[in-house]
């Protein structure tokens, strides 16, 4: 059984034109399998064919290709590499070898195709075509490779660009390392100095206290010792023994200490602890300006964005990142009123009946978007009456309460455009930025999340540019929008 499965189908695996095993095969459309390309000229066993020739149209094994070297009229006929292809040379209607190229319809045809249908088109040798398009085809070539040249140059700008953004990352977390290790060692030496000087001061009003309690318990030892006497003498049944016993007995002296020691309220150390935690809220709020700064001293924006791609310049170039923005009503705070498709919102005194529901914002008069924004977008923002605030917010800004964390623009989840009838502001982490420019009643809103890139313009007839944020997007972000009192703010549909 096992030589039976050793053997060989000699049908499956032999050449259909030289009848020996496959060497070299290659399958044709139909299926079958032969020798790459067998010489013509062979009987019986066909040999390999090692040329092509374009005017006999047939290839050649070494043997009968020798008469192509030795007989003049056959030495200039065409030598190519081995080729199944050689029928596709010929002319289907006038079976004859395709020497011409009809540029009009773009095809290879015969000479007599010439005088034919092809009469009127414009005709060329095949070897003339081939000679133009050669030209053509060096050109692309050329500009390959100077494209190949030009990108490799690229690569090796953006490597150096990389090993520069690493060589300056690397510095900066180290420099940086050193400074904030020796702003902790400045904090521990200022603490350890607070210790001390706490546990000395500690030492020595605790000895003068314990001073004062040693001597007053003496005095209380003596007091008792004499108030024995005394007690002693009362007893005493004879009259003439009093009398003569009571003058010789000491007066009482005055206490050294005050009979009424007045003690303070326990406050002995509690201003210092209010003093360091003054210190505390004043450095965090350092920190966290400092930190905006430092923020935005970090580049954000993508050396391989093309400059093409850059902030657009028109209204045009604004309205391709065009984003329809609609409102989440299980977002907005019962006193705002959703309207024109959940787009619009109104500031009502009177609450709304909308269900609970654990992303509404309790007691912020704000409403997010039903979108997730990332990538580039651009919106438009209409409203009306004393005015609103034009926010971008992650989603997980905080919803319950009347803390800052829910506030637009008052936390570092939130950025917010505060407009009224007379200016703009720019809100941040709490920081409050005043913003120059033309008051208008429409605001437009770019956001490159990418880039980190968030831009407030003024639409009117043009757009002026508000205020530019450049930062780090972490999240996504949504839309959002605080109207005041009786005020409304719309996102409106552009085309």
């Amino acid at each position: 059984m096992a030589q039976r499965g050793n053997q060989i189908e000699p049908d499956k695996y032999s050449c259909s034109i030289c009848l020996d095993l496959l060497k070299d095969p290659v399958t044709i459309p139909c299926g079958h399998s032969y020798c790459n390309v067998a010489c013509d000229s062979c009987t019986g066993r066909k040999l390999k064919a090692i040329k092509s020739c374009l005017v006999c149209l047939a290839s050649y094994c070494e043997k009968h290709l020798q008469p192509h070297y030795e007989v003049a009229p056959l030495k200039k006929h065409k030598l190519v590499e081995p080729s199944k292809n050689l029928q596709e040379n010929i002319c289907s209607k006038h079976d004859e070898v395709m020497k011409m190229f009809c540029r009009t319809d773009q095809k290879c045809i015969c000479y007599l195709c010439t005088m034919d249908e092809h009469k009127e088109h414009e005709t060329v040798s095949a070897a003339a075509e081939r000679t133009e398009r050669q030209r053509e085809l060096e050109e692309r070539r050329g500009n390959i490779q100077q494209r190949i040249q030009d990108q490799e140059k690229d690569v090796k700008l953006l490597q150096q660009e990389v090993e520069a953004i690493n060589r300056s990352a690397d510095k900066t977390v180290e420099d940086s390392e050193k400074i904030f290790t020796e702003l902790i060692r400045l904090l521990q030496e200022r603490s350890s100095d607070v210790k001390q000087q706490i546990r000395s001061q500690q030492e020595t009003k605790v000895s003068r206290v314990k001073d004062v309690q040693e001597k007053l318990e003496q005095e209380i030892t003596e007091l008792k010792r004499k108030d024995a006497e005394l007690e002693q003498l009362s007893h005493t049944e004879d009259h003439n023994q009093f009398l003569l016993n009571f003058p010789s007995l000491p007066a009482l002296s005055e206490s050294t200490h005050s009979s009424s020691i007045n003690i303070r309220p326990l406050r002995h150390f509690e201003d210092v602890t209010a003093a360091v935690s003054e210190l505390r809220d004043k450095l965090q709020d350092i920190l966290r300006d400092i930190w905006t700064n430092i923020e935005l001293m970090i580049p954000v924006v993508d050396v391989l964005q093309p400059k093409s791609e850059l902030e657009p310049k028109n209204k045009a170039g604004f309205l391709k990142y065009l984003q329809e923005i609609t409102l989440d009503p299980n977002t907005a705070n019962r006193k705002l009123v959703l309207s024109q498709g959940n787009r619009k919102a109104t500031l009502m005194e009177q609450q709304q009946s909308y269900p609970d529901h654990p992303d509404r914002f309790t007691n912020s008069d704000q409403v997010l978007s039903k979108e997730s924004l990332t990538g580039r977008c651009y919106w438009e923002v209409e409203w009306r009456g004393e005015g609103v605030n034009v926010a971008v917010s992650y989603n997980n800004i905080s919803r319950a309460g009347r803390s800052k964390e829910c506030l637009f623009g008052f936390n570092d989840k939130s950025w917010s455009l505060r407009c009224d009838t007379e200016s703009y502001t720019f809100y941040n982490s709490g920081v409050k930025t005043p913003v120059p420019g033309p008051v208008s009643s429409r605001i437009g809103v770019y956001l490159d999340h990418r880039a980190g890139i968030l831009s407030f313009y003024s639409v009117s007839g043009t757009m002026t540019l508000l205020h530019r944020v450049q930062t780090r997007f972490t999240q996504p972000l949504h839309a959002g929008i605080q109207p005041c009192y009786g005020s409304t703010a719309e996102f409106k549909k552009l085309k």
